[in-house]
């Protein structure tokens, strides 16, 4: 339907009110103005013009006036936006201090909606405190305390090793994945074709489970591993005797396990009492050590006999921070030979 009094518009404000209303890199608000605004010139009624643009007659109207009273310039919005709300120290403080707090609708944390919605503030004004004060409520550390009242010096012992091994040792941290299933698949895997992935069936078949035992020799990256039908004390007794034969007979050896049961039983205490075969010129002095995170410790001290021992013992855990000074002492006391 067409208005029987229709805008006019010159040749040069058609081709920039037709720019502006196909433009994708302006403000949408001002390119559907710019719409109303030539579909007016084209003579379309209000009616017309409300079902295309998605508006009322009294928008319409309003933005045709400002366009005849000001042009192109009359279809910016004058609207200054809200007043900025500002994070004072009063503010900062509230806002800390609940997010400290337990949240009161029985969720785990805050979120900055949620506590913005209870302070009745913006939540970018929570999200700007937070950030200011380095908060983040969504994560979670764990941490593990240790009662053993030698803590410090044995942790700092075996951060010490980590740090500054002694020359010519073989460092290992073992550790073990048990129950990992082994899968086949039931249907045959079709291969990658032009324009088609390679594609697996989805049902799968049971082989049983098998445990890795790997160990990272952490001076020089090696790992050595191993897999056993079995998790027992005789497959972790296996590894630690594969461990010692792939190392010259000479080496001095310092292994890093857990503390897991199997690592515990009298068969590892007896093969760790008794000579490695390939221990040619080396004995081996162990001392009992702990190792922060959990870890056993096994230090040897080359001495000349024809023997090589290990022995094992607790793990526990701190902050290596907190443990610099015991650290120093300790390669201090490594370096004058004392320990």
């Amino acid at each position: 339907m067409l208005t029987p009094t229709p805008l006019t518009l010159s040749a040069h404000e058609r081709v920039e009110l037709e720019a502006l209303a196909r433009s994708r890199r302006g403000r949408a608000d001002e390119s559907r103005r710019a719409r109303i605004i030539v579909l007016l010139a084209d003579g379309y009624s209000y009616t017309a013009i409300c079902e295309r643009v998605d508006c009322t007659a009294q928008t319409i109207a309003t933005w045709k006036a400002r366009y005849q009273a000001h042009g192109v310039r009359g279809l910016r919005g004058r609207h200054r936006g809200s007043k900025p709300r500002v994070l004072t120290p009063q503010v900062e403080a509230r806002i800390l201090s609940w997010t400290r707090k337990p949240p009161t609708d029985g969720t785990t944390h805050w979120s900055t909606r949620r506590l913005g919605e209870k302070l009745a503030v913006p939540h970018t004004i929570v999200a700007r405190a937070w950030k200011r004060a380095g908060l983040q409520p969504h994560r979670l550390e764990r941490y593990l305390r240790s009662t053993d009242p030698d803590f410090e010096a044995k942790a700092a012992e075996i951060i010490g090793l980590y740090l500054d091994p002694p020359q010519h040792a073989a460092v290992f941290c073992v550790d073990e994945k048990t129950a990992i299933q082994a899968l086949d698949r039931r249907d045959p895997i079709l291969p990658l074709s032009p324009g088609r992935a390679e594609r697996h069936g989805f049902e799968y078949v049971r082989h049983g489970t098998l445990s890795l035992y790997a160990a990272l020799e952490t001076h020089s990256g090696l790992v050595l591993g191993k897999t056993a039908d079995r998790h027992t004390s005789d497959e972790f007794v296996a590894f630690l005797d594969h461990i010692v034969r792939s190392q010259p007979a000479t080496r001095e050896i310092h292994i890093i396990a857990d503390n897991l049961s199997a690592h515990k039983t009298s068969k590892v205490h007896r093969l760790l009492g008794r000579p490695f075969a390939r221990a040619d010129a080396l004995h081996a002095h162990v001392r009992v050590l702990a190792e922060p995170g959990g870890a056993l410790v096994c230090q040897s001290e080359a001495r000349p006999a024809g023997q090589r021992h290990l022995y094992l013992s607790h793990r526990s855990r701190a902050e290596a921070a907190t443990l610099h000074r015991q650290i120093q002492r300790t390669r201090e006391a490594r370096s004058m030979g004392v320990c």
